[in-house]
């Protein structure tokens, strides 16, 4: 049985050393560079990847199904590279495949946010459907947040993978103006409309009925983050002409 690992990045030479460093039991890892300016693809070749250029599509499922389509293992784990496996999952994860009744699993993600690990407010366990049997699961070419479609039953596993989402204040704004655009772009062409008060709604659940208080400055932070970015979405939308409330 074979493991393969599948991931796209744009200029994240920062993030890969990180990511790559915990993906060395697979037997294969396919990289899909997305027009690097850092030499993200140099040094993904350099730590043993399999590298593949493309057009850095603002969708990005269209590259993450293709570097699914690369991949010859019997199962593909996709990973972004500002994630990691932890040691618990990478000595499992064999074992489990080897006479698996499933298609896919989910795995528990934990959430990394400028020092701290959120327990609460929505980021833990934060669930996401990661490793599939290859040809039982694809990304639609739709929407940039649209997970996996899987053929067959999922699992789930206890062992989480790691997210480091922000390096830095300014990385975070860099990514807060990029899904908004694209959030924007989304309810453009299918002629949704945009609530700020659903945006508050949700920062309310978060930060009091989940608890994202407990997670200190930065579950407020990390709750402020998904408002400010449903207001930006709701923005960019005003901006477009689309109709909003």
């Amino acid at each position: 049985m074979r493991i393969s690992v599948s991931m796209i990045g744009h200029n994240e030479a920062h993030n890969l050393p990180r990511c790559l460093a915990s993906v060395k039991w697979a037997d294969e890892v396919v990289f899909v560079d997305c027009a690097s300016g850092d030499g993200s693809a140099e040094l993904a070749a350099s730590l043993g990847a399999k590298v593949f250029s493309r057009p850095n599509d603002a969708n990005l499922n269209v590259n993450k199904q293709f570097g699914l389509e690369q991949c010859s293992g019997d199962w593909i784990f996709y990973l972004d590279p500002d994630e990691e496996v932890t040691p618990e999952l990478a000595a499992g994860l064999r074992g489990e495949l080897e006479n698996s009744r499933y298609s896919a699993y989910l795995l528990p993600r934990r959430n990394f946010y400028f020092g701290r690990w959120l327990r609460h407010g929505g980021k833990y366990p934060d669930r996401q459907l990661r490793i599939f049997r290859r040809g039982k699961a694809f990304f639609p070419c739709v929407d940039v947040h649209e997970r996996l479609k899987v053929d067959g039953p999922v699992g789930a596993l206890a062992w989480p993978i790691d997210h480091h989402p922000y390096n830095n204040s300014a990385e975070l704004m860099r990514k807060l103006e990029f899904y908004a655009a694209n959030g924007a772009r989304r309810c453009a062409e299918k002629g949704r409309r945009v609530s700020l008060l659903r945006a508050g709604r949700k920062f309310l659940v978060n930060y009091f009925a989940r608890r994202g208080f407990m997670d200190g400055p930065e579950g407020f932070v990390s709750a402020c983050y998904d408002l400010y970015h449903e207001c930006l979405v709701w923005l960019k939308c005003g901006e477009a002409g689309s109709p909003n409330k």
